[in-house]
């Protein structure tokens, strides 16, 4: 077992509902994921839940140095293991609804990426909608929206309620295919044109 797995599941073991799976993302997996990082210009690109940088890395090599990579992590480990491994990362110890102001206090405009490795299952109602309100906000009108969930817990309701949440903040859903080479298998949820909020 690598490293990055070992402290990955000791986080899982003191703190299952918030780290929500049992071993990092893989290689294929990320790929897909990150696969809407721009590889040209200066993109913002937002990173939720990095963990112990499973996307990161791709990430970062999409960009070359370009643009700006914010990753907000809630878990102070991992995110002193990401900063430290990724020197040019911006690190936000923070919750992920607060991207906004996040945003706003780094001076930084919309995303034009943002990419998830939130644990959606473990989160409550509230807690899936204020994250994806929170996305809409900060993502650019042209910006993509990209996270997974698990193959095996597609019938649970908290996967059902995040597929209808996703469609009904985004005019554009799609489901990417499925990625078998992941622990456990996951597919990749598309997200594109985020609808207007309602007035507060």
């Amino acid at each position: 077992m690598t490293d990055d797995a070992m402290r990955f599941f000791r986080e899982f073991a003191r703190a299952p509902l918030s780290v929500g799976a049992i071993a990092p993302s893989s290689p294929v997996l990320a790929r897909h994921i990150c696969a809407t990082v721009p590889e040209g210009g200066d993109p913002v690109v937002v990173e939720l839940g990095p963990g112990t940088g499973a996307f990161t890395g791709v990430i970062q090599r999409r960009l070359a140095g370009r643009g700006h990579h914010l990753a907000v992590e809630l878990n102070p480990v991992f995110a002193a293991r990401l900063a430290d491994r990724y020197p040019g990362l911006d690190v936000a110890v923070s919750d992920a609804a607060h991207l906004s102001d996040l945003l706003d206090a780094r001076g930084l405009g919309p995303a034009d990426a943002i990419v998830s490795g939130l644990p959606w299952a473990a989160f409550s109602a509230h807690r899936q909608g204020s994250v994806l309100d929170a996305v809409r906000r900060a993502l650019a009108p042209g910006g993509a929206f990209t996270t997974f969930a698990y193959v095996h817990a597609l019938w649970a309701p908290p996967a059902r309620r995040l597929r209808s949440a996703l469609r009904a903040a985004f005019e554009e859903v799609v489901v990417g295919r499925t990625v078998w080479r992941n622990v456990p298998p996951a597919l990749v949820y598309h997200a594109r044109r985020p609808r207007a909020l309602a007035p507060a």
